[in-house]
């Protein structure tokens, strides 16, 4: 597969915001998010990371077709419910770089694309001045979820060869309504946490 990657800061990432929402929606629906998207919902939250001028979004493209994406932002530019566990912990947000989402359709995953993600994110975040951490979080579910896959695989260990620490005491709560559910319903999300080494 001939897959090109591209990185956009802030705004510059709008022409692709309503394939990105697709994506999300996409991608989200399955294990372990199962999340019954909403384009209306997905575009406000597209638009958010793209008016920081700091933020970043590393696309995937085949050909014309956005199959993945990758984004973040500075901590202080995020919402206080993502904000609130490292205000607890004592740590000052100017420090953080926030990871929101790596997003890739199926039939492009195993071809190292996830380290590309992270890669691109990590140097943008070097340049953002006065960030020491990168971080972000993935939701929990207990191992025996009746819905989950038979051939699930999480990526814990991914995350921890990329020198990520799962870290005991940090969770935040954000709500969205899972695939056949009738309401939003809260779900508790683990961060994860990785010391950013500028001179990289």
């Amino acid at each position: 597969m001939d897959v090109r990657i591209i990185t956009s800061v802030g705004g510059a990432v709008t022409p692709y915001l309503a394939d990105l929402a697709r994506l999300r929606i996409e991608v989200f629906r399955d294990y372990p998010y199962l999340y019954d998207g909403d384009m209306a919902y997905e575009q406000r939250y597209l638009e958010a990371y793209a008016r920081s001028r700091r933020s970043v979004f590393v696309l995937a493209l085949d050909g014309d077709k956005v199959v993945g994406c990758a984004t973040g932002m500075p901590l202080v530019d995020e919402v206080a419910a993502i904000q609130q566990p490292f205000v607890e912990r004592g740590m000052l947000l100017g420090e953080v770089f926030y990871f929101g989402e790596s997003v890739l359709l199926p039939a492009y995953r195993g071809l190292g694309l996830g380290h590309r993600f992270f890669d691109q994110r990590e140097a943008h975040a070097r340049r953002v001045p006065g960030i020491r951490w990168t971080a972000f979080c993935a939701v929990e579910r207990a191992a025996n979820d009746p819905r989950r896959p038979a051939d699930y695989r999480a990526n814990d260990a991914f995350w921890t060869g990329r020198g990520y620490r799962r870290q005991e005491d940090m969770f935040c709560t954000l709500d969205w309504t899972e695939v056949d559910a009738l309401a939003s319903t809260p779900h508790r999300l683990r961060f994860w946490m990785h010391p950013l080494d500028t001179a990289a």
